[in-house]
């Protein structure tokens, strides 16, 4: 009997219908990022008045770990990979990270297998340090180069 309901189950999930609906939240996020994308990819950030200005720059003229972002994106989309790491090496970073984080997601999700959704403390330590230090870096002297 045990061995009935498990072939049954692994013929439902099998289907058409149950790989699409695995498929469905992966699919929706890559449209909504893939959108956002291309309009930065049309609406240069690099002319004034298009994007507002961050509240952090304007108020104190400090660079946030977001600073150049935009024009990052831009600069990424149209196939300037230097220009997109030289307006924010971070974004760069997350940009790749999200495309990895994204094919492993895919990937799990047509095998059938659940995708794990929490970040340790660890890996949330790591990443808040490396932001950090980015933010740190790009706004000391010697940190120019960051300066998007």
């Amino acid at each position: 009997m045990r061995g009935v309901n498990a072939d049954s189950h692994s013929a439902a999930e099998a289907t058409p219908t149950a790989l699409w609906g695995r498929l469905a939240v992966p699919a929706g996020i890559l449209t909504a990022v893939a959108g956002a994308f291309a309009y930065v990819g049309t609406v240069d950030p690099n002319q004034p008045g298009h994007y507002p200005v961050c509240p952090l720059y304007r108020l104190t003229g400090l660079y946030c770990p977001g600073c150049g972002g935009l024009r990052s994106a831009h600069a990424f989309i149209h196939g300037d990979f230097l220009g997109a790491l030289r307006d924010n090496a971070a974004g760069v970073a997350a940009y790749l990270g999200f495309a990895v984080l994204w094919t492993v997601w895919v990937v799990r999700a047509v095998r059938g297998r659940p995708v794990p959704t929490e970040l340790g403390r660890t890996q949330m330590w790591t990443v808040g340090a490396l932001l950090l230090v980015f933010t740190l870096v790009r706004n000391l002297p010697f940190g120019g180069w960051l300066h998007p």
